[in-house]
């Protein structure tokens, strides 16, 4: 391979690393510390657990190494707990042999779906005993901790205490039946077993379920709070936190629990599965000898404690809060924990903890007009992805176009398939192989020099590309601030928007044979343009789909590079990056098209509660919720059933140049082009493939409209 032709500018290329090189915090940098909620160790993950944290982390990891910034993404599989423990007695084993083996099927599935952790670890380690205990031994020191017999739930024929998940009944607050003894799935609602209203073993319902005595180390909440509320409030600001159910858009605390004023909080079992309560907490602690420390106290510990298995140096992550900013990624259901309780353990510890900077939470992720059910077979769980054949490149783009920012959402095959074929495909995939294999045709693989210096264009208003030049470097300052703010699928929105502005570029330009025949110069000046565009795109898309970022850089047969900045006048982002002479490599295309039919055998294959998926999509029914809130911004721009109108509506009809004969278009397999390919000689070039999900003005490509100059 030739070497790449590439300008000579600092930053202007990624950082690459050797493997098992381990990210640290460098002093007066920014430095970006990732979690995603740690996954139970119990089951299989579906659709909605990976889009609710791992994905939509792993996205924003993978933008913060497109600028080049210390980063380190941080998960593992939360083992300890009633859960784990009731699932081994479900599948006749040990816990540890039930943990060993779902971290598989849950690293395989983070696989498939190219998430980068920089490392997956476990909770159940011996760095993780002695990171949660020194955290209890230092609340006990500081007097944070209180002893309390109080009555239990006890289950005689078992003759065992029925802790959290080993007892259900219903919720005292919202008369939801199936509560569990820990948490109400019905109101979110943290709960006590004791609180539960008629109360059953989970093991076997005809048992005998009385209370009993039992004593427990519980922490003091309500000593806390009025440092813990000073912070939220203090972080909320500093880190944009988006709304949630703890503190809405205003910084207002709506949590009922903050409201009321928090209570002292058990943080003990009498389970065998578990970190054990440390020695050492003499009469203050009689009775506690044997128990294990609540899970929801040593589960957000394996963050630091995962971190430790990764590096002797964790402390520089985790004791760092002036150089290092914690972002934290989960469901909605798990705000409560990352945004009260944990921060209060942090505080009481008295340590100086990296604390949370900002919160990103999801609401659901929906499957055909009712729920993922692994049971009733609904829905896609683990690796059962690959069974589709769709690559994880095509997963990940619709997940995230439907990503559940504000409202729950839903899964729908007929708009998966809309979202490769019409967005994907016609959009995204037309502009990269048109321009592409008309420079391997025309140019003979080669980037043609043209009259562009290097570097940012500046080209005077009157200049026929002005426009062009102008519209992209507002949708690159678009974009910075969208990811910067974590809004991550209104960044993915500009990155269509971005490969549509090139479509319609070229289509202006009049790319074909009669231009490079009659204005040679001026073909070179759109192909060498053209080009640059495409690879600013691959970093753009890069940590959406990163696969296609490899396909993009293997077709330019250049190194990864950095998603540029604008400069105050919110220009200078586009130039020319890939000199004239650059050697390109072999074009290959990025997606092939979905027959529509498909829908109706992944139907059958995964299940569906509804024989109509448009129906079901429109309806958005819920079993047993009725019909939620919609997410607006996912029904009508984000996600693609909205996506598909706005193509409809926007979609502006222009001629191609003519394949040659034997010719492939981009997305088919064969010479013989696809049926649906073949209706028409044009292509499919939208001006949006999205609306834009605020009300902020995202420039609609080739308006030239103004974008301010931040997204927050």
């Amino acid at each position: 391979m030739a070497e790449a032709k590439v300008r000579d500018a600092p930053g202007l290329l990624r950082e690459t690393h050797p493997e098992g090189y381990v990210p640290l915090p460098k002093e007066g940098e920014t430095n970006i510390l990732i979690t995603s909620a740690l996954p139970y160790c119990n089951n299989m993950p579906h659709l909605g657990n990976i889009i609710g944290s791992t994905l939509s982390a792993d996205v924003f990891s993978r933008y913060n190494r497109t600028k080049n910034r210390k980063t380190l993404y941080i998960c593992g599989t939360d083992e300890y707990g009633t859960a784990t423990e009731r699932q081994a007695q479900k599948e006749g084993k040990t816990p540890k042999e039930l943990c060993d083996f779902y971290w598989d099927v849950h690293k395989k599935t983070y696989d498939w779906f190219e998430l980068g952790f920089d490392y997956f670890g476990r909770t159940s380690t011996p760095k993780h005993t002695d990171i949660t205990q020194a955290v209890f031994m230092n609340l006990r020191k500081n007097d944070f901790l209180e002893r309390k017999e109080t009555l239990q739930l006890y289950c005689e024929e078992d003759q065992k205490f029925l802790a959290d998940r080993f007892a259900e009944g219903t919720c005292p607050y919202c008369s939801y039946p199936d509560a569990r003894g820990d948490q109400c799935d019905g109101c979110s609602r943290t709960l006590d077993a004791i609180e539960l209203i008629n109360p059953r073993c989970v093991d076997n319902t005809s048992h005998k379920v009385v209370t009993k005595s039992s004593v427990h180390m519980y922490l003091k909440l309500d000593a806390i709070q009025p440092r813990v509320e000073e912070w939220i409030r203090q972080s909320w600001a500093a880190g944009k936190w988006s709304p949630n159910n703890v503190v809405n858009g205003s910084g207002e605390i709506i949590d009922g629990r903050l409201k009321a004023g928090l209570k002292p909080s058990a943080i003990t079992r009498d389970l065998k599965w578990g970190v054990p309560v440390p020695a050492g907490g003499g009469e203050n602690e009689l009775g506690t000898e044997g128990k294990v420390i609540y899970c929801w106290f040593d589960a957000p510990l394996g963050y630091p404690s995962i971190t430790a298995n990764l590096t002797p140096d964790w402390e520089q992550w985790w004791f760092n809060q002036r150089d290092v900013k914690l972002y934290q990624f989960m469901g909605k259901d798990n705000i409560y924990f990352h945004t009260v309780f944990f921060p209060s353990m942090l505080i009481g510890d008295s340590r100086p903890w990296t604390m949370l900077h900002h919160v990103s939470g999801t609401e659901f992720l929906n499957y055909e007009g009712g729920k993922f059910s692994k049971s009733r077979n609904l829905g896609v769980f683990g690796t059962q992805a690959q069974q589709t054949g769709v690559p994880a490149s095509v997963w990940r783009y619709y997940l995230l176009a439907n990503r559940p920012e504000s409202a729950d959402s839903m899964f729908s095959w007929a708009d998966f398939i809309t979202a490769n074929n019409s967005v994907l495909l016609n959009n995204f995939g037309n502009f990269v192989n048109r321009t592409l294999k008309f420079a391997v045709a025309k140019y003979q693989s080669t980037v043609p020099p043209s009259s562009d210096p290097a570097g940012p264009l500046s080209l005077p208003a009157d200049d026929e590309d002005a426009g062009f030049v102008t519209d992209i470097n507002r949708l690159i300052q678009t974009y910075n601030s969208y990811m910067d703010s974590v809004r991550i699928r209104e960044g993915l929105q500009v990155v269509m928007q971005v490969s549509a502005r090139g479509n319609l570029y070229l289509q202006g330009a009049g790319l074909n044979n009669a231009l490079l025949e009659s204005n040679p110069q001026r073909c070179a000046l759109v192909i060498s343009r053209a080009i640059n565009l495409i690879w600013v795109l691959s970093a753009l898309v890069s940590p959406f789909m990163p696969s296609v970022e490899q396909s993009i850089l293997r077709q330019l047969a250049c190194p990864p590079r950095t998603v540029p900045d604008t400069n105050a006048n919110g220009d200078g982002a586009f130039g020319i990056d890939l000199l004239g002479g650059h050697v390109l490599g072999k074009t290959e295309y990025l997606f092939v098209r979905i027959d529509d039919k498909q829908a109706e055998v992944w139907r059958g294959m995964f299940g569906s509660t509804s024989g109509n998926a448009a129906a079901a999509t429109a309806e958005g029914e819920v079993k047993g919720k009725g019909k939620p809130k919609k997410d607006k911004a996912a029904s009508t721009s984000g996600g693609v059933a909205g996506a598909a109108t706005a193509v409809k509506e926007k979609v502006k009809k222009v001629k191609e140049p003519k394949a040659k004969k034997g010719e492939k278009k981009e997305g088919t397999t064969t010479k013989t082009s696809d049926p649906q390919g073949d209706k028409k000689q044009e292509a499919d070039v939208k001006k949006d493939t999205m609306e834009s999900t605020s009300d902020i003005p995202v420039p609609s490509a080739g308006t030239g409209a103004a974008v301010p100059e931040t997204a927050t």
